[in-house]
């Protein structure tokens, strides 16, 4: 690795169409990666972080279904025609309904189909959406580069493109129709809005459900206290929420495995006291008659079966007992408390499984441009991706308190949770077979046949659900109506937004006409210009060219995109370039991240950007003076623009040319005193006594650099001088505050759609200075209305 380093420091990547001066062959980003990933940089995933892992799962991954003993009987029989038990060939039908139910889907499609499908161990169905948008050019996703497929984690290891006549034929046919292409990404905001809206009806199920069991020995009770003390337990959750999932999951994945325990233990027992020839309903006689994941199989599957068999025997022998608490009649009188206990204690888990997810999908959706920015919260600094959302959770909360009190009914919480979970299924198996066709690259036939054996049985669900709407199936529907509305408006917008900074992007034959100047008076100092632009000038720059009377000595566009891939490696995170001629002191770095990477706030961002670009013009001269010389030995000239390289941070400060001391205390107060006394340092000034009453500030490292006197390029020297004057100088901010409007030829569907909608949105949003954690005191913003 070190060798490899020192070689080749930094990846070129030719970013558009180079000169044809150049005598020698760039090497490409994926080659080198593939030299760097040693075996001593794959991340080893030792047994004990597996074990790990597969506990906490049992507490925020399958509490959600080892909750479902709870309420599926109750909810089975005491609406439509299955509503009297009393025929043991009705009993034992449902139960083998619900024994190959729990066999086909979660087991064999989910846990050995599914998994398999997993975005370099991520899964859902942005997960699989994003497998297809790398793999196929299916992306509506703005701001994607042909650079992002030289990732590591790009493609699937071992994934070569492979042409038949009908995939080519589907690929085109999806690739060159926009609506076909906008339809797929609405069906898969459609099955994130599922997911969201189960995320508001499993809590209240859950809970109500298990609390409802004190009425069966404390008649007194009414279902109002049941109500009010199932609100109290909801709010008590989502109060421990900042906690993060992996103290919660500490806490509750004991509960998950007793509960576990404990139903297969009450399995066996209803079995074997009740009626053992339940066990016949396993034979798919009585179904047709009746019309981490380790732990999945060898746990959570199996005590699920025997507590359903034996719910199922008790009933075939109990035809009077109150359906309503079938479950808590099956468990013998001597420990039913335990029991109730082990049960509420579990309901609260399945409820934490499902508010994990709904973090988990809004990230997702926020990454993709897909959903209002919110404040994420990285919760543990030792496990990637376990997050937490505050204006997530408290509207969850409210939502789940509201269907309590609203529906009171776990019938109907019931039919709306059967309804999301149909949907859900049925999105997830049409984008399997997408992913089996354009992924895994296996014949249409093998799809048809997964859509087939899966696709029917779950339509045929979700068409049982559909007859329920008017008994609380509305729910989810107008939920996910709701949540679609604001993905796909926000998406829409930016899209847009997006679009007209492309259509509008500055010209560099103006650039270059305004001369290293920019035709205004260059200041010392650094300013560092967002834009969503990876290539390329935004139209804002015009603007700010035009409007300021000066600008920094040196400009460096920053670009923080999002790729469609769950991580991005840190080495692999930063591509640098220039903009312009070397003399023109302007450059542009590419901050990439991933839809599961969580933007924390870097206090060594401004220390790192210099060394970034220390190191590639470095890189860039050591790579000029290879290739400029021809075969001949007659030096060619050499075209700098249009070139990134991937940087990552530098290990070895010889690269960079720089030298870096961190000041002490008393030096550094000193220094600055000494800066803020010269007259043209009043913003240094400034900036001191904000940092002073700014503990944030506290944080950042204060570091000082040097040209190293090695240097053997005049050309070289002169710039990192350039650079190292403007950093000490200061770093400003600079940033356009954008407004879009649709034009006044609009149709009434578009201008509501940014006008009111998308305005209203951006508007009550978290800002895009909060979210890239800007300080707010070298922040500059520069107004500018988009007409879209």
């Amino acid at each position: 690795m070190s060798a490899i380093g020192n070689s080749i420091p930094a990846i070129f990547l030719p970013l558009r169409s180079s000169s044809n001066k150049i005598k020698c062959r760039w090497p490409t980003a994926k080659a080198v990666s593939r030299r760097q990933m040693s075996p001593v940089q794959v991340p080893q995933t030792g047994t004990r972080h597996v074990l790990l892992l597969a506990y906490q799962s049992c507490g925020v991954v399958y509490g959600d279904l080892s909750t479902s003993p709870l309420y599926v009987y109750k909810s089975t029989f005491i609406i439509g025609s299955l509503r009297r038990f009393q025929d043991e060939e009705i009993v034992f039908g449902v139960f083998s309904l619900v024994f190959w139910t729990l066999t086909l889907i979660p087991l064999l499609k989910y846990v050995f189909i599914v998994l398999a499908a997993d975005d370099n161990g991520e899964g859902g169905t942005f997960a699989l959406y994003s497998l297809l948008v790398r793999h196929a050019k299916f992306s509506l996703m703005p701001n994607q580069e042909a650079a992002d497929e030289e990732l590591t984690s790009y493609y699937r290891p071992g994934y070569a493109p492979q042409e038949t006549p009908i995939l080519t034929a589907l690929r085109r046919f999806l690739e060159n129709h926009r609506k076909s292409r906008t339809f797929l990404l609405v069906t898969v905001l459609f099955g994130a809005s599922l997911v969201i809206g189960d995320g508001v009806l499993t809590p209240p199920m859950s809970v109500l459900s298990s609390f409802s069991g004190l009425q069966v020995h404390s008649t007194a009770l009414t279902s109002g206290e049941v109500e009010i003390l199932s609100c109290t337990v909801l709010v008590c959750l989502f109060m421990v929420q900042h906690w993060g999932t992996h103290r919660v999951a500490f806490l509750f994945a004991p509960v998950v495995i007793v509960w576990l325990l404990l139903l297969g233990a009450l399995g066996v027992y209803n079995i074997v006291v009740w009626n053992p020839r339940v066990l016949r309903a396993l034979s798919p006689y009585y179904l047709v008659r009746d019309r981490s994941h380790v732990a999945f199989v060898g746990l959570i599957y199996p005590c699920l079966v025997l507590q359903y068999m034996g719910q199922a025997a008790f009933l075939s022998k109990s035809p009077h007992c109150d359906i309503h608490f079938v479950f808590f009649e099956s468990i013998p009188t001597g420990i039913f408390w335990p029991v109730l206990v082990i049960a509420t204690l579990a309901a609260i888990v399945g409820s934490q499984a499902v508010i994990s997810a709904t973090f988990s999908i809004v990230r997702q959706c926020t990454a993709l441009g897909c959903f209002p920015r919110v404040k994420i919260v990285h919760t543990s600094r030792r496990i990637h991706g376990q997050i937490y959302s505050p204006e997530i959770n408290w509207i969850l909360m409210l939502l789940c308190i509201a269907v309590t009190m609203g529906l009171r009914d776990t019938t109907l919480i019931g039919n709306a949770y059967g309804m999301a979970c149909a949907g859900v299924m049925l999105v997830t198996t049409l984008l399997m077979a997408l992913v089996i066709v354009f992924v895994w690259q296996y014949s249409c036939l093998v799809a048809a046949l997964f859509l087939m054996a899966f696709g029917v049985v779950e339509a045929v669900y979700l068409s049982a659900a559909l007859m329920k709407v008017p008994q609380g199936g509305w729910l989810p529907l107008v939920l996910s109506l709701v949540f679609v509305a604001v993905m796909y408006v926000w998406h829409y917008g930016t899209r847009r937004k997006h679009q007209f900074d492309v259509q509008n992007k500055v010209s560099l034959r103006w650039i270059h006409a305004l001369g290293p100047s920019l035709g205004i008076v260059r200041v010392p100092g650094i300013g560092i210009i967002y834009s969503e632009l990876a290539t390329g000038v935004p139209a804002i720059f015009s603007h700010f060219v035009t409007n300021l009377p000066a600008f920094h000595q040196v400009l460096v566009f920053i670009c923080v995109k999002a790729v469609p891939v769950p991580h991005v490696r840190d080495e692999e995170r930063h591509l640098v370039g220039r903009i312009g001629p070397r003399e023109f002191r302007m450059y542009r770095c590419v901050v990439r991240h991933g839809y599961k990477d969580v933007l924390a706030e870097d206090t060594d961002f401004e220390n790192d950007l210099v060394l970034r670009i220390a190191e590639f013009v470095q890189m860039e001269a050591d790579f000029d003076q290879r290739c400029s010389i021809s075969d001949d030995g007659v030096v060619a000239s050499v075209e700098v623009e249009g070139r990134m390289a991937v940087v990552p941070r530098p290990s070895d400060l010889a690269r960079t040319g720089l030298l870096m001391r961190e000041p002490g205390e008393e030096e550094s107060v000193v220094a600055r005193a000494a800066a803020a006394a010269k007259p043209e340092s009043l913003i240094n000034s400034m900036h001191t006594m904000h940092e002073a009453e700014s503990p944030g500030f506290a944080s950042r490292r204060r570091v000082r650099f040097e040209v190293a006197n090695e240097h053997t390029d005049p050309r070289v020297k002169e710039e990192l001088s350039a650079l190292v004057e403007a950093k000490h100088a200061g770093v400003a901010y600079i940033m356009g505050h954008s407004y879009i409007k649709a034009r006044k030829s609009s149709s009434v569907f578009k201008k509501f759609a940014v006008n009111v909608a998308y305005a209203f949105l951006r508007k009550n949003c978290r800002g895009p200075g909060l979210v890239l954690n800007i300080p707010h005191i070298s922040l500059i913003e520069v107004g500018m209305i988009y007409y879209v």
